[in-house]
């Protein structure tokens, strides 16, 4: 197996998965498990059975043998193999399970885990308080211009679009992660002292982590569930690139790299957002700001500009029935894409109203 020393079963599985230009759901598919799973396969955080990783070996064109093996599990004949043995001294079992239980090496191997688990603990101490103190940063973060937003997302999009990555509309917008080398996983995120959690960056280990605990939205979303986690990862990624991690793309404005030391040390963001709706965001409250931008990045980046001059050729905008029809084409909700459309001034609808007006835009 093609894989540097020491690396884990989830990152090859990752590695080989983006060498092979597939995203989670696709290969999740090929494999027939749900792409949620995928995720924390790739991230280490569930043990995946002999049948699921034979059928990945099979899909991203691995060792079986080597992954299995990797995967912390043994093969059906090794197991055989083990029985066979058991069988053949069991009356020696007894002697070799008390010499096992009383190898010093043991005691040795249980203290060092204990001393990791106490500094594991004091780590997340030492986290906590620094997470408080960099949202307390971000309230004062600069805000960006819808320009210089849009400019970062479609310099992303030609980027993939140079090397193939992205083939057709709706967009896989875990490509983009993929695209950026950053792992997206689902978990159940626990609420803090502030309230609900909707996602988690964490810097260093260039990820982000989707809470799965759909209840925390207040309404039932399992039906556009797809649609959702898609807002919601743009939205992530949206943060990843203007807060997170800005030295990525130097295409931004000079204005952007004067405000790099203000955001390089952040290790982990908590977003407790994920609002399609941009006019939620009032510029006036600690915060929203930096959420603002991240949303109106989202929007970019599912919907660019010039892909809708594309889909309004030949459609009405004030029917409903042709703006459904451009919802499904891009795969986004209807309200993020009125909102995209409002900004851009081709429509208005008033607020509390149905009806839609042709824009000035």
């Amino acid at each position: 197996m093609d894989k540097q020393e020491g690396q884990s079963f989830g990152a090859v599985i990752w590695q080989a998965r983006r060498k092979k230009r597939l995203s989670q759901r696709e290969l999740a598919v090929k494999v027939g498990v749900d792409y949620t799973y995928l995720s924390k396969l790739e991230n280490d955080h569930v043990e995946a059975s002999e049948k699921v990783i034979r059928s990945l070996a099979k899909h991203l064109e691995l060792n079986a043998e080597e992954l299995i093996y990797l995967g912390g599990r043994m093969t059906e004949h090794d197991t055989e193999a083990l029985e066979e043995m058991v069988r053949a001294n069991y009356k020696e079992m007894p002697a070799l399970f008390r010499r096992v239980r009383e190898n010093p090496g043991m005691d040795s191997f249980v203290e060092a885990r204990e001393e990791q688990l106490a500094k594991l603990q004091q780590e997340n101490a030492t986290l906590k308080a620094q997470i408080s103190e960099l949202e307390k940063q971000l309230r004062i973060y600069r805000f960006f211009s819808k320009a210089e937003i849009e400019r970062s997302a479609n310099e992303i999009l030609r980027q993939m679009q140079a090397k193939k990555l992205i083939p057709n509309w709706p967009l896989d917008v875990t490509r983009v992660a993929d695209f950026l080398g950053i792992r997206i996983y689902y978990d159940i995120i626990p609420p803090d002292e502030e309230g609900p959690i909707v996602a988690k960056i964490l810097h260093q280990e260039r990820a982000i982590i989707i809470n799965e605990d759909l209840t925390i939205f207040n309404k039932d979303i399992s039906p556009f569930k797809n649609k959702f986690y898609s807002s919601i990862i743009a939205h992530e990624i949206g943060h990843w690139v203007l807060q997170v991690n800005q030295d990525e793309f130097e295409t931004l404005s000079e204005q952007r790299k004067m405000n790099y030391n203000v955001a390089k040390g952040i290790d982990t963001l908590l977003c407790r957002f994920a609002s399609e709706e941009l006019d939620r965001y009032s510029l006036n409250k600690p915060g929203n700001g930096v959420e603002w931008q991240a949303q109106y990045f989202a929007s970019c980046l599912l919907m660019p500009r010039h892909l809708l001059e594309e889909k309004r050729k030949g459609r009405d905008l004030t029917k409903w029935s042709h703006l459904y029809a451009m919802r499904d084409e891009l795969g986004v909700s209807i309200s993020h894409l009125i909102n995209r459309l409002q900004d851009l001034g081709w429509i208005y609808i008033p607020k509390g109203s149905k009806h839609i007006y042709q824009g000035k835009g």
